[in-house]
C-alpha cells in the first residue's frame, strides 16, 4: 500500500517534450535519410542541379553538396549532423561532400533493420568503427603516389584530378579547359597555403572560353575622379607604391575652435591644408613610384597631381587586392608617406589596364614573388557564374591537395566497390553478429556506384552485377574498374584517368561513419519548452500580423499583438 502512495517524482519542467527509446533512434535515422535523398541526386557527372530560393528572393542554382545542405534550414536535430559533416568536409579536402551526406544516410539505412530487431547500437557502433578503420588502411594500400615525377607529368596528373572534380558541375562541359587553369593558379602560389592568394572575378557576359588567368593580381577599376583619363594605362617594369592613407584635402575637423584677429591669418590655415596634401602628393612622387594604389579614397586634387606626372593611381582598392597585389609584387603597405624607400615598393613585368567586357580591370602580371593568381570568370547569368566559381573552388581545394597529399585512387565508384568487396570478404572470417554489421556496411558503400548509375539513367543492378564479378577475379585485375558514364557498361578508370586524391575518400569515409555512429548513439532528445514558447510566440506574431487568427491565439500571441 506504501508502494501505490508514493508521490510523482517531477524532474523536468512542465511541459518538457521528452522521446526516447527505440522509436526515438528509427525516427532520427529516418530524418538523416530524408536529407540524404535530397542531395542524392546531384552525385556525379550526370549528377541533376539544385535551385534554392530564399526568403530575401536570391536564388542559388547549386550542384555542390555543401552549399545545398548550408542553404536547406534544416531544424531537425539530428539531421543538422549531416550538414556538419558536409561542411566539414568542404573545408576540409573541398569535394566529396554529396559523397559523404550519402554515406551517412546509407550507413543509418543499413543500421535501422538491425535497431529494429532490437540489436543494441552500441554493437553496431563497435563494428561500424572496425568496418571504416579496414577501409581505409585498404584506400590507402590502393592509392598511387604521383610523387618524383616531372612538372610536366605531375601538371597533367593534376588536371586528370581536377577535371573528375569539375565533371560533376555545371562547368563539367569545359572541364579540360579549366582544369589546366587550375592547375596552373595553384602552382602559380606555389607553397604558400593561403586560398585568397588564388582571386576569382566574376564579369558577366561573353562564354566560359572567355574566363582567362593572370599570373599575377588583377581588379576592377576602382571608383575615379577627374584626371584619371589623363593617367596612362600602361606600364613596363613600374614601382608600385602601397598606401592605407588618404590623399585627399581634408578641411580640419569640425569640433575645432580657431580664433582669428587677422583676417589673412585664416588664408594661412587654409594654405596650411592644402600645404599638407601637396607636401604627401610630393613625396609620393619622389620616391619613384609609377604607381600608386591606397586602400583609403585618392581624391580629385591627387588624380589630377599623378596624371601631371605619368603616374597611375587608384584609390579604395579592396583589402584582399591590395594584400595579393603586395605578396605578389614584394611591396609592403605604408600607413605613411615620409621616409619611403626602395625596399618597400613593389614591381611587376607588366602593368596595363584592359576592358573586359563592360568592366575595365587593372592588371599585374610577370610578378616576381609570383605567389598569386587571378582567375577572371566570364559567363552568361550570374548565377551562372557563382556556381562556376564554387564548382573552381573545389577544383582548387582537390589539386592543393593532391599537391601535398600525393597519392590518388581510382574514381567512379571504382574504390568503393573495391573496399566493399573486401569488407565482404574480410566479415566471413569473423563469428559472431557483428559479420551481419560488417556486412551492412559493405553493402551501404555500394551506393555511390548505383547512384552514379541512377543519376545517368542507367540499370544500376545490371551495372553493380557486373563491377562485382569483375572485382572478385582473383588476379586483381578488376581492382580499378567503376562505372562508364559515357557508355552505361563498366570501365577501367584509372586507366580513363577518372581520379581522385586518396584524402578525400578516407575523410568522407571517416567522417560519414563518425556522424552515423553518433546518430545512433542518441537515445533520448529533451526539447525545453522555453524554447518551444518562444518559436510559438513568433508564429503567433506572424499569423496575427497578417490579419487574421486573433482569436485563435489569444495566449501570448494576441497579447503581443495588441501591445504593437
Amino acid at each position: 500500500m506504501t508502494a501505490m502512495m508514493q508521490p510523482q517524482i517531477i524532474l523536468l519542467k512542465e511541459g518538457t517534450d521528452t522521446s526516447q527509446g527505440k522509436a526515438q533512434l528509427v525516427s532520427n535515422i529516418n530524418a538523416c535519410m530524408a536529407v540524404a535523398d535530397v542531395v542524392r541526386t546531384t552525385l556525379g557527372p550526370r549528377g541533376m542541379d539544385k535551385l534554392i530560393h530564399d526568403e530575401k528572393g536570391n536564388t542559388t542554382i547549386s550542384n555542390d553538396g555543401a552549399t545545398i545542405m548550408k542553404l536547406l534550414d534544416i531544424v531537425h536535430p539530428a539531421a543538422k549532423i549531416l550538414v556538419d559533416i558536409a561542411k566539414s568536409q568542404d573545408s576540409e579536402v573541398g569535394d566529396g561532400t554529396t559523397t559523404v551526406v550519402l554515406l551517412a544516410g546509407e550507413f543509418l539505412k543499413e543500421a535501422k533493420p538491425f535497431i529494429e530487431d532490437g540489436v543494441h547500437p552500441q554493437n553496431l557502433i563497435r563494428s561500424f568503427r572496425t568496418a571504416a578503420y579496414l577501409a581505409i588502411e585498404m584506400v590507402k594500400e590502393l592509392a598511387q603516389s604521383i610523387e618524383g615525377k616531372s612538372l610536366e607529368e605531375k601538371k597533367s596528373l593534376l588536371a586528370k584530378c581536377a577535371a573528375t572534380t569539375l565533371s560533376s558541375k555545371l562547368i563539367g562541359g569545359e572541364k579540360e579547359f579549366f582544369a589546366s587553369m587550375v592547375v596552373d593558379a595553384v602552382l602559380a602560389i606555389g607553397t604558400d597555403d593561403r586560398l585568397n592568394m588564388i582571386g576569382i572575378k566574376k564579369v558577366p557576359g561573353g562564354n566560359m572560353r572567355d574566363s582567362f588567368l593572370v599570373n599575377g593580381v588583377a581588379f576592377k577599376k576602382t571608383f575615379s575622379y577627374a584626371g584619371f583619363e589623363q593617367q596612362p594605362k600602361k606600364f613596363v617594369m613600374p614601382k608600385i607604391l602601397l598606401l592605407n592613407i588618404e590623399l585627399e584635402l581634408k578641411s580640419e575637423k569640425e569640433n575645432a575652435e580657431i580664433r582669428l584677429s587677422d583676417p589673412s591669418q585664416y588664408q594661412s590655415i587654409v594654405d596650411a591644408e592644402w600645404n599638407i596634401i601637396y607636401d604627401k602628393l610630393d613625396k609620393c612622387v619622389k620616391s619613384g613610384a609609377k604607381i600608386v594604389l591606397s586602400r583609403l579614397a585618392i581624391g580629385d586634387l591627387g588624380t589630377q597631381y599623378f596624371a601631371d606626372r605619368d603616374i597611375f593611381c587608384a584609390g579604395r582598392v579592396a583589402e584582399e587586392d591590395l594584400q595579393r597585389v603586395a605578396a605578389a609584387t614584394g611591396g609592403t603597405v605604408q600607413t605613411s608617406v615620409n621616409n619611403v624607400i626602395d625596399e618597400v615598393l613593389g614591381s611587376c613585368e607588366l602593368f596595363e589596364e584592359r576592358q573586359v567586357g563592360n568592366e575595365r580591370f587593372n592588371i599585374f602580371s610577370g610578378c616576381p614573388s609570383g605567389q598569386t593568381a587571378t582567375i577572371v570568370l566570364r559567363g552568361g547569368a550570374d548565377q551562372f557564374i557563382e556556381e562556376a566559381e564554387r564548382s573552381l573552388h573545389d577544383a582548387i581545394m582537390i589539386v592543393r591537395r593532391a599537391l601535398k597529399n600525393s597519392t590518388v585512387v581510382a574514381g567512379g565508384g571504382a574504390i568503393d566497390m573495391e573496399i566493399s568487396r573486401y569488407l565482404r570478404q574480410h566479415a566471413r572470417t569473423i563469428a559472431g553478429k557483428s559479420q551481419l554489421f560488417i556486412n551492412s556496411y559493405a553493402k551501404a558503400l555500394e551506393v555511390i556506384p548505383r547512384q552514379l548509375c541512377d543519376n545517368a539513367g542507367f540499370d544500376a543492378t545490371d551495372v553493380l552485377n557486373k563491377l562485382r564479378q569483375k572485382h572478385a577475379l582473383q588476379s586483381g585485375e578488376g581492382k580499378p574498374y567503376g562505372v562508364d558514364i559515357n557508355t552505361g557498361g563498366i570501365a577501367d578508370n584509372y586507366a580513363n584517368f577518372v581520379w581522385e586524391p586518396a584524402v578525400v575518400k578516407i575523410n568522407a569515409i571517416n567522417a560519414a561513419t563518425e556522424a552515423a555512429c553518433l546518430v545512433l548513439s542518441v537515445d533520448e532528445t529533451v526539447k525545453n519548452p522555453k524554447s518551444e514558447s518562444a518559436q510559438g510566440d513568433a508564429a503567433a506574431g506572424a499569423m496575427g500580423g497578417r490579419g487574421r487568427g486573433g482569436a485563435a491565439f489569444r495566449g501570448r500571441g494576441g497579447r503581443g499583438m495588441r501591445r504593437r
